[in-house]
């Protein structure tokens, strides 16, 4: 791949993606668009990569959304533009391999891109997290309808109407549920590639089935969901179970006894 706006890498079963914009607060523009097209599909076609670690470069903001300087590309025909979130985010591109978001400085608007799709996200005690759409008369529907998948409706409602005036801390999104831990801007990157070495030694069948049977679930209702969860254990159990050394979890139980 010939990236134009991040870096990409993969190290032992993990791919590290980093915003590289700082100059423009990690903004996506069109090339970033593109970028993540053909990161995601890659992602998803290469089985040597089992877990994804998303960051971003600089210090002061995670994404602040779209580049609004140089604008995305838009189809001239409204009935054929697109979401941009249809390039960006991985579940809609079928990508079931866990995604670890590493969240510093502002994540903001089209962030919720990402951060709504990701598995796990951590942030460092100088994240705030905000939208705002309605405060440049913008509707607020793409990202916040994303986040209410994730955090209580109240709070999604909270972030969608103040817009600019407010921002979560991350003490704050750790409390609604929005991050799992919360580190040491210095720490930031660790952590994320800490939990993601654990989840990358772990049978990468039982990750991603485990992955895709709970974000399909979400749009289904719970008795159908129940249901079709059995599927998925027949389907990845078998594949799973054969990638585990028994011996080799038998000692990680006696030593934390």
């Amino acid at each position: 791949m010939e990236l134009k706006t991040v870096l990409f890498d993969v190290t032992e079963h993990i791919a590290t993606i980093t915003l590289n914009r700082p100059e423009a607060m990690n903004s996506f523009n069109e090339a970033m668009l593109a970028d993540f097209a053909a990161i995601w599909q890659t992602v998803k076609d290469d089985d040597d990569i089992r877990v994804v670690v998303l960051r971003a470069a600089g210090d002061r903001a995670f994404c602040t959304g779209m580049d609004v300087k140089q604008g995305i590309d838009r189809h001239a025909n409204v009935w054929s533009q697109t979401d941009p979130g249809e390039r960006l985010s991985p579940k809609l591109n079928q990508v079931w391999k866990p995604v670890i978001c590493a969240v510093q400085g502002m994540a903001a608007g089209g962030a919720f891109y990402w951060l709504n799709e990701a598995d796990i996200i951590i942030c460092s005690q100088d994240a705030t997290f905000f939208d705002p759409h309605v405060t440049y008369g913008l509707t607020a529907a793409l990202e916040p309808i994303g986040l209410a998948r994730r955090i209580p409706l109240g709070e999604t409602l909270r972030i969608a109407l103040l817009g600019l005036d407010e921002r979560v801390s991350a003490d704050r999104a750790l409390q609604i549920g929005l991050v799992s831990e919360v580190t040491a801007p210095e720490q930031l990157w660790r952590r994320a590639d800490e939990l993601a070495q654990v989840i990358a030694a772990k049978p990468a069948a039982a990750i991603q089935g485990t992955v895709r049977a709970i974000w399909e679930s979400l749009d289904t209702g719970r008795t159908h969901a129940l249901r079709t969860a059995l599927s998925y254990t027949q389907v990845g159990n078998p594949i799973g179970k054969a990638e585990v050394d028994r011996a080799a979890v038998a000692r990680v139980q006696w030593r934390l006894r």
